[in-house]
This record gives C-alpha cells, sequence and structure tokens, in this order.
C-alpha cells in the first residue's frame, strides 16, 4: 500500500515539476518580447509556415469531415424525420468543436512536430549554445517567433476550416439527399451566433499557443543525439494533441456552461 502511495506521490511531484518548467518557460519567452530587438522577418516566416503551408492538410481534413458528419446526421436524423436539422448541427459542429479540435490537431503533427525536431537538433548540435555565445536571446530568436506565429496564425487558419467543413455539408445535403439548396443555406445562417464562431477562433488561438509551445519546449530541452530528437518529437505531438482535447473541453465548459 505505502508503495503505490509512494508512486502516486512521485508521479504527482513529477508532474508538478514539468507543469512548472513549461510555465516558467512560456513565461520567459514571452517576456523577451517586452524589449527590442524584435525579429519581424522571423515571425512572418513561422506565420506562412504555419499558416499558408499548412491550408492543404487542414482544408483537405475539414471538407472530409463536414461531408462526414453531414452523412452520419441524416443517419441519425432520418429515423426521427429531422433531415431538416442537418445544417444546423454540420454548422455548429464545425465551427464550435470540430474546425479548431481537428486543424490543432493536423498542426500539431505537421509543425509541433517539425519545431520540436528542429529545435532539437539545434540544441544536440550545440547551435543554440553559439546563438548564447553570439549575443542572441535563443528564446528572442527561436522560441517567441514561433509562440506568436502560432498564436495569430491559428484562428486564420481555423475560420478558413470552418468555411470549407461547412460547404462540406453543403455539398453533400443539397447534391446526395437532394436539399433545397437556399433552404440549406438559410437553415444554416439562421442559428449560427457570432458567439460560435468566436468560441471557435478563441479556442485556435490557445491551440495554436500550446501546439508551437510544446514543439519549442521538448526540443529546447532535448539532449541524447538523434535519439533524443526523435523521442522530443514525439512527446511534442503527444502532448500537443493530449492538451488540445483537454483545453477543448475546459474553454467549451466556461464559454457555454448554463
Amino acid at each position: 500500500m505505502f508503495r503505490a502511495l509512494a508512486s502516486i506521490g512521485a508521479a504527482t511531484l513529477s508532474f508538478l515539476v514539468a507543469t512548472g518548467r513549461i510555465v516558467i518557460f512560456a513565461v520567459t519567452a514571452l517576456a523577451t518580447g517586452l524589449s527590442p530587438p524584435f525579429y519581424l522577418r522571423v515571425i512572418l516566416r513561422q506565420m506562412l509556415d504555419i499558416g499558408y503551408f499548412s491550408l492543404p492538410v487542414v482544408g483537405l481534413t475539414a471538407i472530409f469531415t463536414g461531408m462526414v458528419l453531414a452523412l452520419q446526421s441524416y443517419t441519425g436524423f432520418s429515423r426521427f424525420s429531422a433531415e431538416s436539422a442537418i445544417a444546423t448541427v454540420v454548422v455548429l459542429s464545425v465551427t464550435r468543436e470540430l474546425g479548431p479540435v481537428i486543424a490543432g490537431l493536423m498542426v500539431a503533427g505537421r509543425v509541433g512536430a517539425a519545431m520540436a525536431a528542429e529545435i532539437g537538433t539545434m540544441r544536440v548540435t550545440d547551435q543554440i549554445d553559439a546563438l548564447t555565445t553570439l549575443s542572441t536571446d535563443p528564446l528572442r530568436y527561436l522560441v517567441l517567433p514561433r509562440l506568436l506565429a502560432g498564436l495569430i496564425t491559428l484562428p486564420f487558419l481555423v475560420l478558413v476550416a470552418d468555411i470549407i467543413g461547412v460547404f462540406g455539408g453543403y455539398l453533400v445535403g443539397v447534391y446526395k439527399f437532394g436539399f433545397n439548396p437556399e433552404a440549406y443555406l438559410i437553415s444554416t445562417k439562421q442559428y449560427l451566433e457570432t458567439s460560435d464562431v468566436v468560441s471557435g477562433l478563441v479556442k485556435a488561438a490557445v491551440f495554436g499557443f500550446v501546439v508551437t509551445l510544446m514543439g519549442c519546449y521538448h526540443g529546447y530541452y532535448s539532449s541524447g543525439g538523434a535519439q533524443g530528437v526523435g523521442q522530443a518529437t514525439t512527446y511534442s505531438v503527444v502532448s500537443a494533441s493530449i492538451l488540445i482535447l483537454v483545453l477543448d473541453y475546459g474553454i467549451t465548459q466556461a464559454l457555454f456552461a448554463r
């Protein structure tokens, strides 16, 4: 019994230590942005990499998600003669939940892993120490631009994913099930509120920050050569994905709980 309690205590302490290190890492990196120099070109390059180059995979995932959602909704609602609610379910599901979550997971797999690998390689090859030797703050040059780029870019990426996902549901509803196009669009707009879209964009900003933070953190503290870089890449994707799902519930509870 005491061994079990000791194991639980050790795991809890390890979790708290890791959480503290991540918070200190994030706060320290953000604090470097309060004073010059500012690497605007690096920020823009990261925004391009996170946003523009992630559009194909996010858009492709979003459109098929909307299409599948419409198919499954029709299967369920047809049993209760409630097919007219499909458009509402699709647009609310995509804007509130599926758009931000799917975009966050896709960016975590594509961008978060790349960040961890890039920064981890710089760490094990002493390039980060070289930056310090050259009087360049690694957190200011490597971490802060990625955090800001993720925070700014992912909401725009999710907005595009929302449009594509709703369009996917429209394609299935109109061309497969024969819904009236005008009636489908009216039903889509009738129950969609500004708060639904805004809540999804708030989630997207949080998810973008979390994805880039996990990628930078695990890469920055990686060690052990190529094997350590591989582990950092795995840890960044897994931790970002879990945090996205946990934070999704927390933000939804905070915004929509009555």
